[in-house]
């Protein structure tokens, strides 16, 4: 097994946990969306979305304690007379993995994803070729007039953010219209917003092939626009109906922005402006809001964080070692010099001989196993070639590879004769009887 597969079955470790919190995240926040806007606010119900990249980010941090585990590159030993390299990767077995062809897949859907979602981006920023600032606004950020009437209102980008607003803003909004709109964009500048949508955007491309993205992303899209409008509303409370007026008089966003809030985007204008007919919450019932949902997130995040760790066993459980099975198999061309079968314990070495002095070299071998991951394990091989001439060579090459795959040893004989290999298939449980072969 080479780094490639071994890589390939590390990655897909990390992803199917990540996969698990991600999902476990959006079957909590999903229920209760409209019960915490409804108890506590639109603004208290998007804080709940934090609980996705916090649960993602907790599946993937290490353990305090984990020895960090990492693919040794091939290890090649010079035999002077018997042999030439002993490396550490199955001779049989160059194929990339089907482990790592999964991998490879999981990056290719993420490179696309990500190029759609920039193509998107700068076909949006492509319409604001010859769009005007804005003089007479006072913002912190930026004021473009576009030059069409179908882009914007809208804030654009997550760095260097600007607030677009379409050609006819002033003829298509009274005065009240246009402060209410502003007040929106800035909002969403003021939350960084731009932020949470390219973040949105990494997650879409990270888990492409998840049934439930697409929804997350609209959801999470459609509370932000809630949470922004409860925010002006909060300050501009009596201008509620100005406020309804300016969403009925804006289209829908013509084009897609991924990252970049556009003010009447393709969400259901329906439900905001039935929001809008909801008396706020005082501010005693959004803090109590806000504590309830930061205690559940970080609840929910530590219990993420506890399952992706190895349990602590007991003495007992510790003082107990695990039995392995390490089928060999020994052969030099066509011909066969040995196939034993040896149970060893962790920790424990197992010594295997095998060969005649009959001028071939006898191999000496001393095994020790040790399990990295749920799937990966490593033989640490201590051998030793007894040449015909009476030479005793030494080689410690280690091996990595998964439970009930092969891996092997090659070993090229100098003088140009056929190469021996020794296979080794480790397997968790030994139903064969602890032996020694000597052939």
């Amino acid at each position: 097994m080479n780094s490639i597969d071994l890589a390939g079955i590390d990655w897909l470790g990390r992803g199917w946990l990540l996969i698990l919190a991600f999902t476990a995240a959006v079957l909590v926040v999903a229920p209760l969306r409209r019960p915490c806007r409804r108890l506590f606010g639109a603004e208290c119900a998007f804080q709940l979305w934090l609980l996705l990249p916090l649960a993602m980010l907790a599946s993937q941090l290490p353990h305090v304690a984990a020895e960090p585990i990492t693919v040794l590159p091939p290890v090649v030993l010079r035999i002077t007379s018997a042999a030439a390299a002993f490396p550490s990767h199955a001779s049989g077995a160059m194929a990339i993995d089907w482990r790592a062809s999964v991998v490879l897949v999981w990056l290719a859907g993420s490179v696309v994803t990500l190029l759609l979602s920039t193509l998107a981006q700068s076909r949006y920023r492509a319409r604001l070729r010859g769009a005007m600032p804005v003089v007479d606004v006072s913002s912190r950020w930026p004021v473009l007039r576009a030059a069409g009437v179908d882009v914007g209102p809208a804030l654009v980008g997550a760095w260097r953010v600007c607030i677009v607003l379409p050609a006819d803003f002033e003829q298509r909004y009274d005065t009240t219209e246009r402060a209410l709109i502003l007040a929106h964009e800035t909002t969403h500048a003021r939350r960084r917003d731009g932020w949470w949508c390219l973040l949105a955007q990494a997650v879409v491309a990270i888990l492409w092939f998840h049934p439930l993205v697409r929804w997350t992303f609209l959801a999470l899209r459609h509370d932000q626009e809630l949470a922004c409008d409860a925010a002006v509303l909060r300050e501009h409370s009596v201008q509620r109906r100005s406020y309804a007026n300016a969403m009925l008089k804006t289209q829908s966003a013509a084009l897609a922005l991924p990252v970049g809030c556009t003010w009447s985007p393709r969400h259901p204008i329906t439900e905001r402006i039935a929001m809008l007919k909801l008396s706020s919450p005082n501010r005693s019932r959004r803090l109590i809001g806000i504590a309830i949902v930061c205690t559940a997130i970080a609840g929910f995040t530590g219990a993420i964080y506890a399952m992706n760790q190895p349990a602590i066993k007991s003495k007992s459980d510790a003082s107990a070692k695990q039995v392995f099975q390490l089928a060999m198999n020994l052969s030099q061309g066509s011909e066969t010099l040995g196939t034993p079968t040896v149970c060893v314990k962790t920790g424990e070495p197992a010594s295997i001989s095998l060969g005649d002095d009959n001028g071939k070299p006898r191999w000496t071998f001393d095994l020790m196993v040790k399990p990295l991951t749920a799937a990966v394990v490593q033989v640490d091989i201590k051998g030793s070639v007894h040449t015909f001439d009476g030479r005793a060579i030494d080689f410690h090459p280690t091996l990595r590879g998964s439970f009930n795959s092969p891996m092997a040893v090659k070993v090229d004989d100098e003088k140009g004769g056929a190469p021996s290999i020794l296979t080794i298939t480790p397997t968790r449980s030994c139903a064969a009887a602890n032996s020694a072969a000597s052939v």
